[in-house]
């Protein structure tokens, strides 16, 4: 079996201790990656601020160049990666291969955004005594960035993270997903490939304890993480002065405006509800339908749903494949039984085999249920009634989350009411609160956390401004 190392800048590192990475979905061993010590990340963290110098000299041309190069390595390397995701993380090969191109997309635009990052020249003169001025604001990087990355989409997410660096000109430490490292680890490889400078990038497959290193570290001026708001918002408090960037999940809700027609929705909520198996931080948890019209949108649900074809990931017809491992599968399945215990109805699915959770949608659930308040990161949706659109809006703010919503209308004013109303960071009209495009500004309010991702975004995040006043000697 092949047995991936550490990555200490371009130092490639065995060690004493060694994880098998497992299929989630048949529990067959994919490959065995080395664990990192604190040794390992104290001198990655050396690495990265001593290379930072390097890093933010680095020409344009050549930043540009590298996120280019490794976009295009990646779709060359597309059905490799997609496999390899697929075996690693349990998510089936269709969605997979849509991870794929969208990273394409993620290096392109870092690629782009160097290429054309603007800085601004400001009036000196509003007052006496500031004539004869030049003012030039220019953005330069923060420093060494943290990136903490989550099991869910074990390339973009860390695309994410990695391209703004590169972009902006700074060093990184990654700490891939624990359950799926090695689609990281060889992300890392085409950077390499593409021509990163050794020292701007280590990668550690390591305990939280060692990851936490990097956190409170002083020389490393940005903490990145994406995962659970438990463990993000306690990072947070260890950061110190660090910049922060925390993308901590939700609870997305759909709503659905009386007299909608379900041909143009039910797509759309099909992809939304069970894309790898509703582990996905905008996944809709829960759709809101006007009390008429209940029953008739949960027959069409329900039998749309029964349709889909689950288990393999390697199958290119399933789309709903395993959860991440077999403890998350009884948590998701315990969360179901809670809330009919408490009264929900089952209206399908509701059961499990091995890491496979059946897609299961549930009404009459009350509201403090955690299917219906938590983030239940699985195939679980819940199906809610409501009198009136205001009434919608309000269910919708009720929680504690607030990454993404959705709101299918005809009616323009409730769709620009539905923004106005919303405490979400991003307003889905006409679609799903999962539609994500790469560009956008992505991140939420509330228990979802703050800072925003999107490529332009992320390289203000780990940027900051300089000014330059100049004043002529004559």
């Amino acid at each position: 079996m092949e047995r991936t190392l550490t990555r200490i800048g371009g130092e490639r590192r065995d060690g004493d201790r060694v994880e098998v990475i497992r299929n989630p979905f048949d529990d067959e061993p994919v490959g065995e990656v080395v664990l990192g010590s604190a040794t390992d990340m104290d001198d990655a963290i050396a690495a990265a601020a001593e290379g930072f110098d390097e890093a933010r000299r680095l020409p344009t041309h050549l930043r540009a160049g590298i996120a280019e190069a490794v976009s295009r390595s990646i779709g060359e390397h597309a059905d490799a990666l997609a496999r390899l995701m697929a075996r690693e993380s349990g998510k089936p090969i269709r969605w997979c291969r849509s991870e794929v191109a969208r990273a394409t997309v993620t290096f392109g635009l870092a690629a782009a955004e160097a290429r054309t990052a603007e800085g601004r020249v400001m009036p000196l003169d509003l007052q006496p005594g500031g004539e004869g001025r030049l003012c030039v604001v220019q953005r330069v990087p923060r420093g060494p960035v943290a990136a903490i990355s989550p099991f869910n989409f074990p390339l973009n997410l860390i695309a994410h993270k990695l391209a703004p660096a590169v972009a902006v000109g700074t060093t990184s430490v990654l700490k891939p997903p624990p359950q799926c490292p090695l689609t990281g680890f060889r992300l890392a490889e085409l950077l390499e490939e593409a021509g990163l400078p050794q020292r701007m990038l280590s990668v550690i497959h390591c305990e939280p304890a060692v990851a936490q290193r990097m956190v409170e570290d002083d020389r490393m001026a940005v903490l990145s993480f994406t995962g659970s708001d438990r463990v993000g918002w306690r990072l947070k408090s260890l950061a110190g002065k660090k910049q922060v960037m925390l993308e901590l999940g939700g609870n997305a809700p759909c709503v659905i405006d009386r007299g909608v027609d379900l041909d143009a929705v039910m797509p759309r909520l099909l992809v939304g509800a069970w894309a790898n198996a509703g582990q996905v931080c905008i996944k809709v948890q829960r759709v809101l339908v006007h009390a008429a019209e209940l029953e008739a949108f949960v027959a069409r649900f329900v039998a749309e749903t029964e349709r889909l074809a689950v288990g393999d990931p390697l199958d290119e017809e399933t789309w709903v494949g395993p959860v991440i491992d077999r403890a998350a599968a009884e948590r998701v399945c315990a969360w179901v039984e809670e809330a009919a215990a408490a009264g929900a109805r089952v209206r399908c699915g509701g059961g499990r085999k091995g890491a496979v959770v059946q897609p299961t949608i549930l009404t009459h659930v009350v509201a403090d249920a955690r299917v219906c308040k938590d983030e239940v990161f699985g195939p679980v949706t819940v199906v809610e009634a409501y009198e009136d659109f205001e009434g919608a809006l309000a269910a919708c703010n009720a929680g504690r989350y607030g990454l993404q919503a959705g709101v299918f209308t005809a009616d323009l004013g409730r769709a620009l009411r539905a923004f106005e109303v919303l405490e979400y960071g991003g307003v889905m009209i006409n679609d799903v609160p999962t539609f994500r495009v790469d560009n956008f500004p992505y991140g939420g309010t509330k228990d979802s956390g703050f800072g925003r991702e999107g490529v332009r975004f992320a390289m203000d995040e780990l940027t900051e401004p300089k000014v330059l006043v100049a004043r002529g000697l004559g």
